[in-house]
């Protein structure tokens, strides 16, 4: 009997605590938003990704920036894209111009009432300064997110203000005085919180429809014409503004390559598409795919200028020269294609050096 006992207490040991993991597994299951699905984010992981910064300024990190140094991070990270003084529109929408002193005071964007103003920029449009400081934060610049330190973020936060004309050319933003610059932001008080799409009550505002329109079918604005033209011989002076600016988005260029369709003009007609056929498909070359990689299309076309040369260009400029294309590519510089820099490039040396073979061959796609 003693012989059975030393065998079967440990037996039974067992057995409970397996039955007391089982059963704390299960309430552990049914405490879970979703049963069986993945597990609960611990207090690290929640912290790495709760970086946002809202208006009130929660979330903000310590640290300042003056405009003089937020001028020689834009112009070695920003300008490629944005241009030297934000008013650029190769790559991406102007983020500079239509505001004035007068919006500054007022906090209204006079030119956002205007039917016949060409374009939105976003210091036209954005309410609150944390927006673009958050914004900076988390996605700037676009080749090399979240790569700039906090007092890099404000000092450039502060020179795209200095632009706009929101802080003097000498000021120094930091989490101390970003509450007082919000005064001064021109838009601040064209935001609304009366509506139904607000998360919560933090402003107090009370809960309204999204919309408020009204069908109208009488009083309707005449469709406009044109009354003017370029003639043919100025249409291409400053070269092809559809090569200028960028395909998506609000702002367009119109192709000033060739002589304007003025029948399409007076008719309205869609002009007739032109039937491409397509040659046999060939095998992908690997640079093709390091230069999405990379985001090297973001300044640079096959056969058309964006911010920098085309890939054509430079195959034609520097054929056969791969160790210098490779050079170049890692060490970035300006001046040989315009005055715009290229920032160094930080990808791998064979990545670099598979792009710079591609460019030195012919780059051809």
């Amino acid at each position: 009997m003693s012989k059975f006992r030393k065998v079967a207490f440990p037996f039974v040991l067992i057995v409970a605590s397996f039955v007391a993991l089982c059963a704390a597994s299960v309430a552990h299951a049914q405490s879970t938003p979703y049963p069986g699905v993945g597990r609960l984010a611990t207090a690290k992981e929640i912290a790495a990704w709760d970086i946002d910064v809202r208006p009130d300024f929660k979330g903000l990190l310590a640290g300042s920036g003056s405009v003089e140094k937020g001028q020689d991070i834009w112009e070695a990270k920003c300008a490629q894209c944005h241009g030297v003084f934000g008013e650029s529109n190769e790559v991406f929408s102007p983020l500079v111009g239509g505001t004035t002193k007068e919006d500054i005071q007022t906090g209204h964007v006079a030119n956002l009432r205007r039917s016949d103003f060409p374009g939105r920029t976003t210091m036209m449009k954005v309410a609150t300064v944390s927006t673009l400081w958050d914004y900076i934060n988390r996605a700037m610049p676009w080749t090399a997110p979240k790569s700039l330190k906090p007092d890099e973020v404000y000092a450039v936060t502060a020179y795209l203000l200095s632009l706009a004309d929101v802080v003097p050319d000498n000021f120094v933003l930091s989490d101390k005085n970003i509450a007082e610059v919000q005064q001064r932001m021109p838009n601040r008080n064209g935001m609304s919180t009366q509506h139904n799409l607000w998360p919560g009550k933090e402003f107090k505002g009370t809960p309204k429809p999204d919309t408020a329109n009204v069908a109208c079918m009488k009083d309707c604005i005449p469709e406009a014409k044109v009354a003017s033209m370029l003639p043919d011989y100025a249409r291409n002076a400053h070269g092809n503004l559809a090569d200028q600016n960028r395909l998506v988005g609000q702002q367009h260029g119109a192709n000033t390559a060739s002589p304007e369709n003025k029948s399409t003009l007076a008719t309205g007609a869609t002009p007739v598409p032109v039937v491409v056929i397509k040659p046999a498909v060939k095998p992908v070359d690997p640079a093709l795919a390091l230069l999405g990689k990379h985001n090297c299309t973001a300044c640079h076309g096959q056969d058309r200028k964006v911010v920098g040369p085309s890939f054509n260009d430079i195959a034609k400029k520097y054929p056969g020269k791969a160790d210098y294309l490779s050079t170049k590519i890692k060490a970035g510089g300006s001046g040989v294609w315009g005055a715009i820099p290229m920032p160094p490039q930080s990808a791998p040396d064979g990545d670099i050096k598979t792009i710079a073979n591609w460019l030195a061959a012919g780059a051809a796609k």
